[in-house]
């Protein structure tokens, strides 16, 4: 397995893997200038797992300076049980605590169940105490 920083030039076969994995929410964001965009803000944070020729795995992370915030776990169904995605975790974990992040965030889907098993086997716990709201520019008329 070769684990590398994610690049846009593999945006076509990430965006095939996660259209490919359940629990993987995609928005107007996921779109290759909006990968673009991210990977730029974020260098060395978002990380693919690729096995011969073909990317297996993936992870995506950013941060505002102070939290780190990952996003697009995904590990091809075939692939899974590997330890890929627990060796994608690491890696970003490092990568953000480079960058002097210590503390981290991750968004699960609520009827996504086996994202949840995953986060919480791992020693991530949930916040029930925090509600999310969220704002799409353009789309929210009425505000």
């Amino acid at each position: 397995m070769n684990y590398r920083n994610m690049q846009i030039s593999d945006y076509d076969s990430v965006i095939a893997l996660w259209r490919d994995c359940d629990g993987v929410s995609l928005r107007n964001a996921d779109s290759s200038a909006g990968i673009e965009k991210y990977l730029q803000r974020n260098p060395a944070l978002s990380f693919v797992a690729q096995q011969n020729s073909a990317i297996v795995g993936t992870i995506m992370a950013g941060h505002d300076g102070k939290r780190g915030y990952i996003q697009h776990l995904a590990v091809a169904n075939e692939a899974r049980g590997q330890g890929i995605a627990s060796h994608l975790v690491r890696l970003c974990l490092e990568a953000l605590k480079l960058q002097g992040i210590e503390k981290s965030h991750v968004h699960v889907l609520g009827d996504n169940e086996a994202g949840r098993k995953f986060w919480s086997g791992r020693g991530w716990f949930h916040r029930s105490e925090i509600v999310m709201y969220s704002f799409i520019n353009g789309d929210n008329i009425n505000a």
